[in-house]
């Protein structure tokens, strides 16, 4: 079996725990039944050593294997990560989603996406990253009676993803820290209103509206403190040629949309103005997670 997973971009501004997008850049994990367990990763993640020992994908495909089937079999896990690890790009969501799909599409290659997302969350609670990862394209999405219903958009060719990847990661824990306990009703609304905002310009393909829509009172700027380049990438993306240009899930990454015409221009003076960090670009993943045998 090879399962590739996309990363993916959350909140997008105001759509806190409720907005993701899937971009080109994935992790690979290999499967082959064996005759005892081994594990490889080679990429992201494949210097530290606790991903060997206690590695999540082994641990939850497992639990959902011997769920499914009632034992337990051996297979040897071949990971090639491209995913940065703590870097706001959904990194435990492509684990997570792709170690749920492996069990399930062991046990029927049928399995409906739903079933994958679904599952999921026992794993991760919040589905902004998890429904991009396995949907692709842009997606909203809410819980009901446990489980997740989304609307998907495709994205066009025409739009490409720039991503500007600080030197050092944010913890998802500490960046949730850092907020506070309660909100006002003013900025509540004010999230409201512009999480509904950007969703249509999305919808309706209004790009030069993404801007005005995704605008954030209740966590981005708290979270950017903790790293205060971050808001010299923002204004410099808005300034050459960036429709959004928002954090990327708790960071650090930032995460920029543009026309493809702008990306040299907007990667070129990222480049310069920030050397210490890395940027790249990417097209959309209008699929999502990929499972073959």
């Amino acid at each position: 079996m090879i399962i590739k997973v996309p990363a993916t971009s959350a909140n997008l501004g105001p759509g806190f725990d409720t907005l993701g997008i899937a971009i080109d850049l994935h992790n690979t994990i290999i499967i082959k039944k064996s005759n005892f367990f081994s594990l490889s990763i080679k990429g992201e993640g494949a210097d530290r050593k606790r991903f060997k020992s206690n590695n999540l994908f082994v641990k939850i495909f497992y639990e959902i294997f011997e769920r499914l089937y009632g034992k337990k079999e051996h297979f040897r896990f071949e990971f090639y990560n491209k995913i940065p690890i703590s870097r706001g790009l959904g990194s435990s969501s492509a684990v997570i989603t792709s170690a749920v799909a492996a069990a399930h599409y062991f046990y029927d290659k049928s399995c409906p996406k739903e079933t994958i997302l679904n599952d999921s969350l026992a794993y991760e609670s919040h589905p902004d990253n998890i429904a991009p990862a396995v949907l692709g394209g842009f997606t909203v999405s809410i819980l009901n009676d446990n489980k997740v219903l989304t609307q998907k958009k495709e994205m066009p060719n025409d739009l490409k993803a720039v991503v500007v990847i600080p030197n050092r990661p944010m913890s998802t824990a500490l960046s949730r820290g850092v907020l506070p306990k309660h909100y006002s009703i003013q900025d509540a609304v004010y999230n409201i209103s512009h999480s509904s905002f950007l969703t249509a310009a999305f919808m309706d393909e209004k790009w030069e509206l993404l801007k005005v829509g995704a605008m954030d009172r209740l966590h981005q700027d708290l979270r950017m403190s903790n790293m205060k380049e971050l808001f010299a990438v923002q204004r410099t993306a808005y300034e050459n040629g960036a429709l959004l240009s928002t954090l990327s899930g708790s960071g650090s990454t930032f995460f920029n949309i543009c026309y493809e015409n702008d990306v040299k221009r907007l990667l070129n003076t990222l480049k310069i103005k920030f050397p210490a960090f890395k940027v790249e670009s990417f097209s959309f993943d209008n699929i999502g997670l990929k499972v073959k045998f």
